[in-house]
């Protein structure tokens, strides 16, 4: 039997050869059969989520709580050193340095990435600004948050930081940041479901050795990652009741 490996939407493209390239690796390693399915959107892979699908995701923060209390999956790994961050940009002719300034009304630019989405909108507030004072738009990549923003058919993006930070130096130079969030503790995570539960112990330990091999390092680099480092039961505990405060 095949077992279902997806990655959470808001992956950067530039690392889809790598990600494949993973899941050979961890085909060769684990000895099992895993097929990796990339969904387009957010609203068909939480589909397949809900229909016990998937049985590995590599997972937004947002969507954790869902897969641990509802579903059962187990954390894994996160990335050594890399935590999920938001950043509000605008069009570098814009004359705001501050999101205090930004009024009521403003188009803001986003994903369906929830937790940078609700990141974002927090760090609009010192601007008086929420769902209900903002008119939100919402388009399926970064890359298109950034389009939008340069055309003049947004006034604010809210980015994925690591996202933002992918995007060709020419973009970049033609938008500003106005601020950058530093949470440091909020993570996507490599997660194990219900049906491989038996096997978390072996996969988690494969996992935190691969940046010692040679073969391993080189797939790890072609994910944009150093190394993984094991996720605990409380640790992602903590981290869902922190996104449970975040959104309430």
């Amino acid at each position: 039997m095949s077992h279902l490996f997806t990655i959470s939407p808001d992956f950067s493209p530039d690392h889809i050869s790598g990600w494949y390239i993973f899941n050979t690796w961890l085909q060769k390693q684990t000895g099992e059969a895993i097929h990796l399915q990339m969904y387009d959107n957010f609203k068909s892979q939480r589909e397949a989520i809900k229909n016990d699908s998937i049985d590995l995701i590599y997972a937004n923060p947002f969507d954790a709580a869902m897969l641990v209390r509802e579903k059962g999956f187990l954390p894994l790994v996160k990335p050594v050193g890399i935590s999920d961050e938001a950043i509000i940009a605008v069009n570098a002719k814009n004359t705001i340095e501050d999101v205090a300034y930004l009024s009521p009304g403003i188009r803001v630019a986003v994903t369906e990435d929830p937790d940078v989405h609700l990141m974002g909108m927090i760090m609009l507030e010192p601007g008086d600004l929420d769902a209900n004072t903002v008119e939100t738009h919402i388009y399926d990549t970064y890359v298109l948050v950034a389009k939008h923003l340069l055309r003049g058919d947004a006034d604010v993006g809210i980015f994925l930081a690591e996202a933002y930070d992918d995007l060709s130096n020419m973009i970049k130079s033609q938008l500003k940041v106005l601020v950058r969030s530093q949470i440091s503790i909020i993570h996507h995570s490599l997660m194990i479901g219900p049906k491989l539960a038996g096997k978390r112990n072996e996969f988690q330990s494969l996992l935190i050795d691969m940046s010692n091999d040679a073969k391993g390092k080189d797939v790890l680099e072609g994910l944009g990652f150093e190394a993984w480092i094991g996720v605990e039961d409380e640790e992602m505990e903590f981290m869902i009741d922190l996104m449970d405060t975040l959104n309430t």
